[in-house]
């Protein structure tokens, strides 16, 4: 795989809070779009979509579309993180604390996992 690409409302916000998230860092960017790179081959992207509606998690009223999962050494300390750079935390949570569930900027959810 060569690279993922989220949709989002705007591009640079998002890349920002993975950005800051993983460490990677910006490859190339416009108006339109945002890519991402820590030169593991698969770079994240972040395209401009008119009229883009977030995700709605748990339900599917406006489906998921995908999740990313990201492994943590320290899963309270990037769960701190993620949250201070702009995520939200939902109430529903399954995976009997092995998983963290959240909400990226622009809705999309994204677990965080130290497994």
């Amino acid at each position: 795989m060569r690279g993922v690409t989220l949709d989002c409302a705007d591009p640079q916000t998002l890349a920002g809070f993975y950005g800051a998230l993983t460490g990677m860092r910006e490859l190339f960017s416009t108006d339109e779009f945002v890519a991402l790179t820590d030169d593991s081959g698969c770079d994240l992207g972040f395209q401009r979509v008119d009229g883009y509606r977030a995700p709605r998690w748990p339900g599917q009223d406006v489906p998921q579309q995908f999740h990313l999962d990201f492994r943590a050494d320290d899963l309270d300390a990037m769960e701190e993180l993620a949250l201070e750079l702009g995520a939200a935390k939902p109430d529903h949570q399954p995976g009997d604390g092995r998983w963290r569930v959240l909400l990226d900027p622009a809705g999309h959810p994204l677990c965080l996992t130290s497994s």
